[in-house]
């Protein structure tokens, strides 16, 4: 395990920054006033495999599943699910596992892989587009449920695949970052996808979105919604379920189960719990929010999302001073990671990256890699792919689907959304022309 930092620091004021970058914008939310840096978290969760059954699948459920693992490109383990049966249809099988996978080729370069990223997604347009002061924001900086659900269908039918970034590349054992190979049919691209502010925060309640996810009586991860009665409903509501959802319809979308990257804060607590120690001191339900986002955690983990660090107080990484930057480090550290796990993945809030086009060097990056981030996601919204790899990291911009990048398109001001979907196509019609 990496090392991590652990000081006990005094509480510091945290001011809200109005710098407003591409692709995350200020929340319309005043930030924490106050932190409470004493209060330190449980051990890092770790993901546990689910158990096996004592008597083991049967030679047709093993069957089915090599398939499903085929579908999802994940030849070698789909021949392993078959190894030691000797029937004519598992042969069979065999097969066309074998046949699928020679047809693969390398694809050619990892540094030009897209990534792209959306936030929480509007449910209800007439309470998050109703003229009030949030209005803006959301119109600028959301996307619809209807759209997301016809921007997955526009990928798909391009060739698209879901790809998770330790598929593009690791740190060998020398600690050095290098690509690795992705193996899919001739024609596939593959792609990242993520989504900024899984927190549900608290500004938004009563405005249309999702407010948690959960996990419901089958064990499947979902959204809890409440509409403008009131009434609570369980369902596909924000980007998780709903991408779960169509990778189960279409799982050759998604290379080796692979769904995309989660990128949390930590003030407002985390998945729609308040969770923050520091934030929530006198709350009686803390310790039951905690457990629950624990366990909601670890069963999307097993899933196939990766989270990542939104910075605890979604901070601006450029501006902000090395102290502030270790007081965030330390919060996350302390109620963020406990619940999510480990993660070597560093999602810049506003898009604020600590370097331009220069390679990574200096304290801030050294502070970074010292809390285990290897990782690191800034924004461009003008190019179809960009990263960087340098010896012991590996950067990525990743493209803005909202308001202003639909705008931007339909401007023809350097559209790059062409090269996925067709902004005319997945707009939608209860979506009212920014201002």
């Amino acid at each position: 395990m990496k090392p991590r930092i652990r000081l006990a620091a005094a509480a510091v004021l945290l001011t809200a920054s109005g710098l407003v970058l591409a692709g995350c914008t200020t929340p319309p939310y005043m930030p924490p006033s106050q932190y409470d840096p004493t209060s330190v978290g449980s051990a890092p969760q770790s993901l546990v495999s689910p158990s096996e059954h004592a008597e083991g699948p049967t030679e047709a459920e093993r069957i089915e599943q090599a398939k499903a693992l085929a579908a999802g490109y994940d030849y070698a383990a789909a021949k392993k699910a078959l190894a030691g049966l000797e029937g004519a249809e598992a042969k069979a099988a065999l097969a066309d596992i074998e046949a699928a996978a020679a047809k693969t080729v390398v694809w050619e370069d990892n540094s030009k892989i897209s990534h792209l990223f959306v936030h929480s997604l509007v449910v209800d347009t007439k309470r998050a587009f109703d003229g009030d002061s949030k209005e803006q924001g959301y119109l600028d900086y959301m996307v619809t449920l209807d759209e997301f659900k016809k921007i997955l269908a526009e990928l798909y039918a391009r060739d698209y695949v879901l790809v998770n970034p330790a598929d593009i590349a690791s740190l060998d054992a020398n600690g050095k970052m290098k690509y690795r190979d992705i193996h899919l049919p001739k024609g596939k691209k593959p792609l990242v996808l993520s989504e900024d502010d899984v927190s549900y925060y608290e500004y938004m309640k009563g405005d249309g979105f999702a407010s948690k996810l959960l996990i419901d009586d089958d064990g499947k991860v979902t959204n809890e919604y409440v509409d403008a009665a009131g009434k609570k409903h369980l369902g596909a509501y924000d980007m998780p379920p709903v991408v779960d959802e169509f990778v189960q319809k279409h799982p050759d979308f998604s290379y080796r189960g692979a769904k995309g990257i989660l990128a949390l804060t930590g003030y407002n607590g985390v998945l729609g719990y308040r969770t923050s120690k520091s934030e929530y001191p006198d709350s009686k339900s803390l310790d039951a929010d905690i457990a629950t986002a624990t366990e909601v955690a670890t069963a999307l983990k097993k899933d196939g999302w990766v989270f990542a660090s939104h910075a605890w107080g979604h901070i601006n990484m450029t501006t902000s001073s090395i102290r502030r930057i270790k007081h965030d480090l330390l919060l996350w550290d302390e109620e963020v990671r406990p619940i999510l796990g480990d993660t070597d993945q560093f999602i810049y809030p506003f898009g604020a990256d600590i370097s331009g086009v220069p390679k990574y060097k200096g304290t801030k990056y050294d502070m970074l890699k010292k809390d285990g981030f290897d990782f690191f996601y800034g924004v461009d919204g003008t190019t179809p792919a960009w990263m960087q790899k340098g010896d012991g990291y590996l950067r990525q911009a990743r493209i803005n689907i909202d308001g202003l990048q639909f705008a931007k398109e339909h401007r023809g001001d350097r559209p790059v959304l062409k090269h996925f979907f067709d902004v005319k196509d997945v707009i939608d019609p209860d979506r009212p022309t920014s201002k």
